[in-house]
């Protein structure tokens, strides 16, 4: 008896830690229905805190280690809010992509942006850490590089 019950408790270990790790995301498209993978938020601030930091850090300034997370601070490719948008949908070198995709992909949904949300994590970055690009990248100019890119 005891053994079923050891048996039982990974997988439930398994579910709650799937739980725990989704918490706080939901796919947000574009027309707002809501589904596992995307933050709620619409604050660029807020995406890349809870995306972007992790890797370009809290200051933008980058990190070297396992792998290289180039600086957003003071780096010229961020005078191209057309480059970031294309970066954050398909990906580029590690960096992944965080284009919405079905989530019946894997197991653990991964992180996903609606068009809305990476033109205002671009214009947030084109803004801090030192960065003065005032031409905002709207999210019909998000959507249409989106489109042009599948």
């Amino acid at each position: 008896m005891k053994s079923k019950m050891r048996m039982k408790q990974p997988a439930s270990l398994l579910l709650t830690l799937a739980s725990l790790l989704s918490a706080g995301m939901v796919h947000a498209d574009n027309a707002g229905a809501h589904a596992p993978g995307v933050l709620q938020t619409r604050d660029g601030g807020q995406v890349y805190r809870q995306i972007c930091q992790g890797c370009h850090m809290p200051d933008g300034r980058g990190a070297s280690g396992a792998g290289h997370y180039p600086a957003l601070a003071g780096n010229p490719t961020v005078a191209s809010s057309r480059y970031m948008a294309l970066t954050i949908l398909q990906g580029r070198r590690n960096m992944p992509s965080f284009e919405p995709r079905p989530s019946d992909e894997a197991f653990f949904v991964p992180a996903s942006l609606t068009d809305q949300q990476v033109a205002a994590v671009i214009n947030y970055v084109r803004t801090h850490f030192g960065n003065h690009y005032r031409d905002a990248i709207s999210t019909a100019e998000v959507q249409a590089l989106h489109q042009a890119s599948r």
